[in-house]
């Protein structure tokens, strides 16, 4: 049996469970790392069943890298940062999940970021990745930006920039919009040889989807691609504004995650880019001390 086993008492799991994939640690109740692991899309508006097989799926990697068992869910003490959950309907029913685990404390993914970037004290956090979104907390004010989801919403993620790679790429392919090499790079990806194999392509894509192409206007625009600058530039401009919405309640740090935030950065103002700082840890940390946080308040009211 593994050592890490010997491990008695209760165990900490942190879900940090967003629209792609789902990242968890588990930890000792001294803080020791035990077992991490990765699982599918965790967002319940994909499915509550989807969100909660990737959970299990993650956690059960992380048991198995740990030397424990199935049955050691019944010990953990779990955080879990959601994305999708800030809708109260999602919330609700994540909360009514009949789940395996001892205790169970539910948040938003960027709420479990923000308390992770900043070792739970204040600060704030912009998100940018298959979504965006941004919160700020600071001596108990929190404000929340975006995370209002796909299409009609997270302007600047990854699944808004794929989603403008097909809409830029159509608009060429029908002669309506400029020349572009993105249509060349999608066509390569998707190997489509006309505008109905894209479009049957993306005909029912997912926001985790069109995120995986969001990597190629990047490099259309490290390329001089005009068209594929124009869309960096207005990206970027929209999570420049939420940074300055966060910073309108003086948050002392801020800090970009997810998968986009390093190729964005560079297009973000000097002003903004000067305060951006590294995330202390990572969110799904920040939902085990967001678990401990919660289970302390509770012992308090006790």
């Amino acid at each position: 049996m593994n050592a890490k086993a010997g491990h008695s008492g209760s165990l900490y799991l942190g879900i940090d469970g967003g629209g792609s994939k789902c990242k968890v640690v588990l930890l000792a109740a001294d803080g020791q790392l035990l077992g991490e692991g990765l699982g599918g899309p965790a967002n319940p508006l994909r499915g509550v069943k989807v969100a909660t097989d990737s959970i299990l799926a993650a956690t059960q990697q992380a048991l198995t890298s740990a030397g424990l068992g199935f049955n050691d869910m019944a010990r953990m003490v779990v955080g879990a940062g959601l994305a999708g959950v800030n809708m109260p309907q999602y919330f609700q029913a994540m909360s009514e999940w009949q789940h395996p685990f001892a205790e169970f404390y539910l948040t938003t993914d960027l709420h479990v970021a923000c308390i992770g970037a900043h070792q739970a004290n204040d600060g704030a956090v912009i998100i940018a990745g298959t979504g965006s979104c941004g919160l700020a907390d600071v001596q108990g004010q929190v404000l929340e930006i975006g995370g209002h989801g796909f299409p009609y919403g997270d302007n600047g993620s990854g699944a808004w920039f794929g989603n403008q790679l097909v809409h830029h790429v159509l608009l060429h392919k029908d002669q309506l919009g400029p020349a572009t090499m993105l249509t060349e790079l999608l066509a390569e990806q998707i190997n489509a040889s006309d505008t109905l194999d894209i479009v049957a392509h993306f005909m029912h894509a997912t926001p985790t989807i069109f995120a995986k192409y969001a990597p190629l206007v990047f490099a259309a625009a490290e390329q001089g691609d005009v068209v594929a600058q124009q869309i960096v530039i207005l990206g970027a401009q929209h999570i420049e504004k939420i940074a300055l919405r966060l910073f309108s309640i003086n948050p002392p740090r801020l800090s970009m995650i997810g998968g986009l935030a390093y190729k964005i950065i560079p297009y973000l103002s000097d002003a903004v880019q000067q305060r951006i700082c590294d995330a202390a840890a990572a969110p799904e940390y920040g939902a085990v001390w967001f678990a401990q946080q919660q289970r302390q308040n509770l012992n308090l009211v006790k």
